[in-house]
């Protein structure tokens, strides 16, 4: 599956070994990004290896290593996507994922934020989603 995914899920996998990052390095997912997203993870970081309890270094071989399973799009390939979203959110920094879902054709964004749900132009999927496509996959294969 093709998934756009929400820094706020990178986020959380950075913090916490947990079911986001199996999910995150699930290679039954193919995922894709905002070259925004690496800005909005630098302006957390102090608080992740806050939360995290984890040195700088750490921090860095973990954002390596999930890096490494996400795509980074550009902004110049999605830009021409961006004014024709300008309404789909308020929240002018989310319309780059929408564009990022478009472009790449994904079958949805991964987000926990609410307010991706508030729009019909693309899915959006939860960790529980994310789990259900992850163990159908490993069904499938069996």
């Amino acid at each position: 599956m093709r998934i756009v995914i929400d820094s706020n899920r990178v986020i959380a996998a950075l913090i916490q070994d947990s079911t986001t990052r199996e999910i995150l390095l699930d290679k039954n997912f193919e995922f894709f990004a905002p070259e925004y997203i690496k800005s909005e993870i630098e302006k957390y970081r102090k608080e992740i290896i806050g939360k995290a309890d984890i040195s700088k270094e750490e921090f860095e071989i973990l954002l390596s290593l999930i890096f490494e399973s996400i795509t980074i799009i550009p902004q110049s390939e999605y830009q021409n996507l961006l004014s024709e979203l300008r309404d789909i959110t308020k929240d002018f920094k989310d319309i780059a994922y929408f564009a990022v879902c478009l472009l790449v054709k994904a079958d949805g964004i991964w987000t926990h934020d609410t307010h991706f749900k508030g729009q019909k132009k693309v899915k959006v999927f939860t960790n529980i989603d994310m789990l259900g496509f992850s163990r159908s996959k490993v069904s499938d294969s069996d």
